[in-house]
């Protein structure tokens, strides 16, 4: 398990980015991230990763971590294939250089995530969708049981972000544990088993997606009136999340801490 108890973080001469995060991530199981622009959802991601050392609290882990930034073309043009094989960097000792097995994980992490046919391609020809795919290939080419993805399908069109939700949820039944965050309610409600809401540096909550995914827990976040709407299709129903742009958040709105736990 990956957990999370007590976790703050504050950038140098700011004030704390967030404070006292309980947060258990399961394996097998997804747990997404939500919140408004700057309140701490990367820096929450990158501190369960290891790429941040918490000021306060305490990161556990029992296995490695697979971190997945967002998408960006990068200066070199390497091939697909050698990008993935990149993610083998822990496995390759430090004057080595990567051998048969890492190139044999390399491509069955291609093929995993439907890109085999991408992996002599140079990666900054690939378009933004296909990019996300290699760096999540190259993650789970590391073969750990824990991935972190940072805003995955931002810039992505519809059918990409899609794309990116389905694996998403593959990979946890899979047995994977997935964490990442969303500025996308909605991707949440498809994939998540849990999810983080982040409203600022000690408005941290944490639990079930049954528990949290709420109109009032919603609205409350956001600052603008939020409906998740279920409708019928074939084989069962489903659920969407609408908002109401021009309308304010009514004051009597209860409060984001109203019957949610802590």
């Amino acid at each position: 398990m990956l957990e999370l108890a007590g976790v703050g973080y504050a950038y140098p001469r700011r004030d704390w980015v967030l404070r006292g995060v309980d947060l258990q991530v399961r394996r097998g199981a997804v747990t997404a991230v939500l919140g408004p622009n700057g309140r701490g959802k990367t820096t929450l991601v990158r501190c369960a990763a290891g790429l941040l050392r918490p000021g306060e609290g305490t990161v556990r882990r029992d296995g490695d971590v697979g971190f997945v930034p967002q998408a960006r073309t990068g200066a070199f043009a390497y091939r697909v294939i050698d990008m993935v094989v990149m993610g083998r960097a822990r496995q390759v000792s430090i004057f080595g250089t990567p051998g048969r097995e890492d190139l044999r994980a390399a491509r069955r992490a291609v093929e995993r995530v439907g890109i085999a046919s991408l992996q002599d391609r140079q990666f900054p020809t690939l378009s933004g969708g296909e990019q996300q795919l290699v760096l999540i290939a190259r993650a789970i080419a590391a073969d750990c049981p824990y991935l972190v993805l940072d805003e995955p399908s931002t810039g992505l069109d519809l059918h990409n972000q899609s794309r990116i939700l389905t694996l998403v949820r593959e990979l946890a039944d899979q047995g994977l544990a997935v964490l990442l965050t969303t500025h996308h309610p909605d991707h949440a409600l498809h994939v998540a088993d849990s999810v983080v809401l982040m409203r600022g540096s000690t408005g941290v909550r944490s639990g079930s997606a049954a528990e949290l995914l709420t109109d009032a827990a919603l609205s409350e976040l956001y600052g603008l009136p939020v409906r998740i709407i279920t409708y019928r299709r074939a084989g069962g129903t489903g659920r969407v999340i609408v908002t109401e742009h021009d309308q304010p958040v009514s004051p009597a709105a209860p409060p984001l801490s109203a019957g949610l736990p802590r």
